[in-house]
């Protein structure tokens, strides 16, 4: 207890007794950056040739709006009216929601990630895939038959994550996040880049009001919708907010710190997201391809290429633990709550190997981890498509966790009244979201069978 009060006195630890946060706005905007801009961005394109060269830019910049929202909403859940700090998602739905909802909320929230991160697999695989077909291309001209597996590459991804997924937590990832964070800019800058280079080679602007034409309306209506449910699984970071805002160190407030972040990246993420979308529509057109760097829209320079897609494998291993950590915090907390008294759950081993400082291991943990990155990888092998996957993950992600309990937890918080103008908007704002979330997931569904059957 004295050594408590000790640290506590000269600020080693935080108002809730737990090690001080040291956080700041651009540490915070690196997670950001680093959640947001990942797999998403190289279906923009491809999005955007479906909407055409009016509903494409602007549904970027509403979803942009949306999730500024959302951010905005949920940051101020971060601490209840006590100062009680709200440390994950699932706390504040359980706080202000109750038991009954937050188990609703564990579901989705620990499907979307278990998603997200099956998705970077994915697109793990394609990236050093085309890096393969890049550098065959070159060689033996841009109609030869480079054809490769993917297995392999799903199987190296997997085994740099069981080994990166020992990081201990958030706290201890911001490092991973400012290096993902610079790879994310890279790789967008090079796909703007190039984009912008092949309108200026063509002498015109590709595409059209209505985007690529369809056999039928109905296939026009499909492939839209899934064009839905890709942006929205490339903007909304809601289900790792809070997480995020529990690095930040205090003062200021927390949520004035995440607010800003929130402007900051979503303002820098959107610029990249239309820079990429837009340019890449005006350079290919109705031949777009659904991944703007892999998909082979671009043969040369054949090394930016290859540098391109070595940026987004490098990024996509940070990512992909942004993605993992909550999802393990939330199992291992289960577990030790469970058996508090069990050694395999709750015992820390040294081990020291030649070279290297001792560390400390737990065997739940690398058990658990471990079998965690192994489903991810056996998941994408059975599902290795990349636009359908994306979109079933955006539509799920979108409404319930992004904007749902977002705004349900914000009137709670509020004590706003029914019916009055705020109750109204904010209620209206979730109906709309809930539509765009509905057509999203029918399109993608869609997609993801047919694509499977074919």
């Amino acid at each position: 207890m004295v050594q408590h009060s000790l640290e506590l006195a000269n600020g080693a630890c935080d108002d809730d007794g737990h090690p001080a946060r040291t956080g700041t706005l651009w540490s915070c905007v690196a997670h950001i950056i680093t959640a947001v801009i990942g797999s998403g961005v190289l279906s923009l394109a491809w999005s955007t040739s479906q909407l055409g060269w009016i509903a494409g830019p602007i549904t970027l910049l509403i979803f942009a709006i949306i999730t500024y929202l959302s951010s905005f909403l949920l940051s101020d859940c971060y601490r209840s009216d006590d100062g009680t700090r709200n440390k994950s998602y699932m706390d504040a739905v359980q706080l202000y929601l109750g038991r009954k909802r937050t188990w609703m909320c564990a579901l989705l929230q620990n499907l979307s990630l278990y998603g997200t991160d099956i998705a970077y697999v994915i697109t793990t695989s394609a990236c050093m895939r085309a890096i393969q077909k890049s550098n065959c291309y070159h060689k033996e001209g841009h109609d030869a038959p480079c054809s490769y597996g993917d297995t392999h590459f799903m199987l190296l991804f997997g085994a740099v994550q069981v080994v990166m997924s020992q990081i201990p937590n958030f706290h201890s990832m911001t490092w991973l996040s400012v290096v993902a964070a610079i790879m994310s800019f890279t790789y967008s800058f090079i796909g703007f880049g190039l984009g912008f280079a092949q309108v200026i080679e063509n002498g015109t602007i590709k595409g059209s009001i209505t985007g690529v034409p369809a056999a039928s309306v109905a296939d026009k209506l499909w492939l839209a919708f899934q064009a839905l449910g890709d942006i929205a699984f490339a903007y909304p970071y809601s289900i790792i907010l809070l997480e995020i805002q529990d690095t930040l160190k205090s003062p200021p407030p927390e949520n004035k710190t995440m607010k800003m972040a929130s402007m900051i990246a979503i303002f820098v993420t959107t610029f990249f997201y239309l820079c990429c979308g837009c340019f890449g529509y005006a350079a290919f057109g109705n031949n777009t391809p659904g991944n703007l760097l892999t998909g082979f829209g671009f043969f040369e320079p054949y090394w930016l290429i290859d540098f391109a897609n070595a940026c987004i494998v490098l990024h996509l291993v940070g990512g992909y633990q942004i993605f993992c950590q909550p999802v393990f915090a939330f199992v291992e907390r289960w577990f030790t709550n469970k058996y508090p008294s069990s050694g395999f759950v709750n015992n820390l081993y040294t081990i020291k190997l030649p070279f290297l400082p001792s560390f400390q291991m737990n065997p739940f943990k690398i058990c658990f981890r471990t079998a965690y990155v192994a489903s991810t990888v056996v998941d994408a092998m059975i599902f290795p498509y990349f636009n359908q996957v994306l979109g079933v993950l955006g539509a799920l992600n979108f409404w319930p966790l992004a904007i749902y309990f977002p705004v349900e937890m914000y009137l709670v918080q509020k004590k706003t009244q029914p019916w009055t103008r705020k109750w109204v908007v904010l209620r209206t704002f979730s109906f709309f979201c809930l539509l765009v979330t509905i057509v999203g997931l029918i399109g993608s569904i869609q997609g993801l069978v047919s694509a499977k059957i074919g």
